[in-house]
């Protein structure tokens, strides 16, 4: 796994806090210094504490579980939904609906529902339907697909969140701490860091800082993914267990012409 390097982190913008004034003391060991009214974080401190986060996440990734993306700021979402798309992993980057973790099954059923309406469409249903009921409808559907679309595929619960602002997004917070899924969040100098399992101290209001450490955590599934399709390679290919003992036993016993 590549190492981030410091001046990688000073580039982007990372050490940026918020103003003096908004802080919140649980930032303090992860503060280096004030300048202007400004905090300034310690960039020794994300270093490591973004290595911790992306070691973890790269061995959920090569478990096979699910890490579920949550950025609805404006600075993140696009940002987000381009790079996270590409790994398969699930994200919300429009609007974290309550309950949404600690009420799933209504939101599986609402996935239920789309699929429903999608299969309307290819069945010939749509063509029985006046073009009202057609429109009332379709705008049912881009509507949950704006708000749920982008975990349409998620069966069951993530093993864990990745998420950018636990300020803004505190209900999902609060709803993973509750069920007990482990949470991986850039954590600016206005926030809680005990209130998450993994907190990397960071601006999460640049894009550029967001896009940083963002890829460090993409890199992590990526290689994560890639060490289990590796290991699925191996235990395919190997020989079983049994064919090995017979083919054993075959080398060790004597042929009718030795024995004669």
């Amino acid at each position: 796994m590549a190492r981030i390097e410091f001046k990688q982190l000073l580039d982007a913008g990372v050490h940026f806090g918020h103003l003096k004034r908004k802080w919140n003391p649980n930032m303090a060991p992860y503060i280096f210094d004030e300048k202007k009214g400004i905090h300034i974080i310690d960039l020794n401190k994300t270093a490591v504490k973004l290595e911790e986060a992306a070691a973890a996440m790269k061995s959920i990734a090569r478990s096979g579980k699910k890490v579920l993306f949550v950025a609805t700021k404006k600075q993140a979402k696009d940002i987000v939904t381009q790079k996270v798309k590409e790994t398969g992993m699930p994200y919300v980057t429009e609007r974290w609906s309550g309950g949404m973790l600690t009420n799933f099954g209504t939101i599986r059923r609402t996935i239920k529902k789309m699929a429903t309406i999608d299969r309307m469409r290819t069945d010939g249903t749509f063509e029985n339907m006046s073009k009202r009921e057609r429109l009332q409808v379709s705008r049912q559907r881009e509507k949950m697909e704006k708000n749920l679309g982008s975990i349409a595929d998620l069966t069951r619960l993530p093993s864990a969140l990745f998420i950018v602002d636990i300020v803004k997004e505190h209900i999902a917070v609060a709803e993973a701490r509750k069920l007990n899924i482990p949470t991986f969040a850039m954590v600016d100098t206005n926030s809680d860091p005990s209130k998450v399992d993994f907190p990397i101290p960071a601006n999460d209001d640049a894009t550029k800082s967001i896009e940083l450490i963002v890829d460090v955590m993409i890199a992590a599934i990526n290689e994560g993914m890639e060490e289990r399709k590796n290991d699925k390679t191996a235990v395919d290919e190997a020989p079983e267990e049994g064919a090995e003992v017979e083919a054993e036993a075959a080398e060790e016993t004597p042929s009718a012409e030795e024995k004669a």
